[in-house]
């Protein structure tokens, strides 16, 4: 696990847990954000996947306000195509 601060954000991608790797989670002093990225497949696929493998179970127990986000980036237009915040 990488884990960098950066403008203020401790920022760690590939965060390990006993169910899988999130993708990046970003914490600031007031807010925790938990994110998975899909390639060519849908940000409510990669919400559906923080929920199925508990992934933000972790960071409930915080005091900081959490964010579940999925992202999905397209190859071809090498961009997000669209997201998806809970």
């Amino acid at each position: 696990m990488r884990v960098k601060k950066q403008a203020g954000f401790y920022v760690k991608a590939e965060y390990h847990t006993s169910r899988g790797r999130i993708d990046l989670v970003l914490q600031t002093d007031r807010y925790i954000y938990v994110m998975e990225f899909k390639l060519n497949g849908t940000a409510e696929e990669a919400l559906r996947q923080i929920e199925d493998k508990g992934y933000a179970v972790p960071f409930r127990s915080d005091s900081r306000e959490l964010f579940e986000i999925g992202v999905n980036f397209s190859d071809e237009t090498r961009n997000i195509a669209g997201w998806v915040v809970r």
